[in-house]
């Protein structure tokens, strides 16, 4: 067969692998219709887990590299969702880190809101304007962001996924700005801390805003000349700005946990976290008492905190994360005593384990 003919049925081939394409995209269009219906949860992992482990399935008995298939569906789970409407809030401008960690958990096909405050974020999820927000919860070198557990305690939201991203910081400011012209240097307050090593050196002024990529933006927008901004290399790019140092974090493992709201539970995956949040008795050995039903369980408890009641001085909720879904039978057994033997408990979600995520 000559070269001309093969080529031909390339070409016939991808015709009708864009064929089908569309056609399983028009499908998933109307599996969002029917969802949004119901008040079903849109984004389904599990049924997306099995679709992949069917098709590497294939693709093994085709002697095709099963990874290279993954991938490939990926790009169509990403178009998929983008014909059912997906939109996902975020505390930010475009181009912060929140936005970065939307795309990683959903993909980069999703719509996506931007929200000055995470109590926005919140409040759109809740009103149903988007199916899911992103929010940060706590970073590896600052620690967690009270205002969001509070904000947890409060709403009837379920926590139904988290991503870990690794935070890259630069430096950014207007072409032309050289970095012994800065004077000013503005940021969300942790990128600040995250970078006091590299700021001190430049003896310029720092100034706290409220987002990372909304420094830039402003920066931009007033035409400085004599500032800089904190922020990830993407918003640089968003906004045509110049970067004129990048990795200036003190610290390279530097990670943000992310939290994905919604109103639905999230099913059992076989990787699963869970996150609840409690009261106990203030006498000796109560909260002794409440972890030990976990450790007789043998699930592994992965992180414990406590925070003010904001009910009486010096009275704590504590939040604590376990391996292990809210449906498995240890951690039902474990859940049940612990609500009878506490003054208060909460399941915040359950939700697959993250998966680090590196810009």
């Amino acid at each position: 067969m000559s070269l001309d003919e093969l080529r031909n049925r390339i070409n016939k081939a991808d015709a009708r692998i864009v064929r089908l394409i569309a056609e399983r995209v028009r499908i998933a269009e109307e599996i969002g219709k029917e969802k949004n219906k119901g008040g079903k949860r849109v984004l389904d992992r599990e049924r997306e887990q099995e679709i992949l482990e069917k098709v590497k399935a294939i693709a093994r008995t085709e002697n095709i590299n099963p990874e290279d298939i993954e991938s490939i569906y990926q790009q169509i789970f990403s178009a998929s969702r983008r014909v059912q409407n997906i939109e996902v809030a975020f505390q930010g401008e475009i181009g912060a880190y929140s936005e970065e960690a939307a795309f990683h958990f959903f993909g980069p096909s999703i719509g996506v809101r931007p929200c000055e405050t995470v109590d926005e974020v919140f409040r759109l999820v809740e009103q149903d304007e988007v199916q899911y927000g992103v929010i940060p919860v706590e970073n590896s070198l600052e620690g967690s962001i009270s205002r969001v557990y509070d904000l947890l305690l409060d709403s009837e939201l379920k926590v139904g996924g988290e991503i870990e991203l690794r935070v890259v910081h630069s430096l950014i400011a207007n072409y032309g700005v050289k970095l012994e012209q800065i004077k000013r240097v503005y940021s969300h307050p942790q990128a600040l801390g995250q970078c006091r090593s590299f700021l001190k050196h430049l003896k310029s002024e720092l100034i706290p805003t409220y987002d990372t990529a909304g420094s830039v933006k402003m920066i931009k927008e007033k035409g400085i000349k004599d500032g800089a901004a904190v922020a990830g290399s993407r918003a640089a790019e968003i906004y045509g700005m110049e970067i004129i140092a990048t990795e200036i974090e003190d610290n390279r493992n530097n990670f943000t946990r992310f939290f994905i709201l919604s109103k639905q539970d999230c099913p059992p995956s076989g990787n699963d976290k869970t996150s609840i949040v409690f009261s106990v008795k203030h006498r000796p050995g109560a909260l002794f008492e409440f972890l030990k039903e976990l450790a007789q369980r043998n699930i592994n408890l992965t992180k414990i905190e406590s925070r003010p009641t904001r009910l009486k001085p010096w009275e704590y909720n504590f939040y604590l994360d376990f391996e292990g879904h809210r449906e498995d039978r240890l951690a039902q057994e474990a859940l049940e005593n612990l609500e009878r033997n506490s003054l208060f408990l909460k399941v915040l979600g359950s939700y697959p384990k993250a998966k680090s995520a590196k810009q």
